[in-house]
């Protein structure tokens, strides 16, 4: 499967960004679909996780309450809404595809074989 991640750009904090992840080659039935991110200098760090099949998501600490994942069946699509934006999250954000991803393992980017490009989010202050 092939990822495409949209929606990035620069906003100021306390906006809003959306951001789109789209496949091609097949559906996400069946896969798990995630954000990650990376910040200049600094690691890759799991976002959000969402089971295509039954929609179960789970999130960073760092973004509960503020960032959404769901799915477009229509379109094929996850989407990642980001609002209540802050400095500290600004990132290279990557969304990641796996079809053999368990509940255990859906933070870890070693689970996940098909990634996306990333797209950038800047956050200004």
């Amino acid at each position: 499967v092939q990822l495409q991640a949209s929606g990035g750009g620069l906003v100021q904090a306390g906006g809003s960004l959306r951001l789109s992840c789209a496949a091609s080659g097949r559906t996400f039935s069946g896969y798990f679909v995630s954000w990650f991110r990376q910040a200049p200098g600094k690691g890759r760090e799991f976002v959000a996780a969402l089971r295509w099949s039954g929609g179960s998501t789970l999130y960073a600490d760092s973004v509960k309450g503020r960032f959404t994942i769901s799915k477009d069946n229509a379109e094929n699509t996850v989407h990642l809404q980001m609002n209540s934006l802050k400095p500290e999250d600004a990132a290279v954000y990557s969304c990641a595809a796996g079809r053999t991803v368990i509940q255990s393992t859906r933070a870890s980017a070693s689970a996940y074989p098909y990634w996306g490009q990333g797209t950038l989010v800047t956050v200004s202050s």
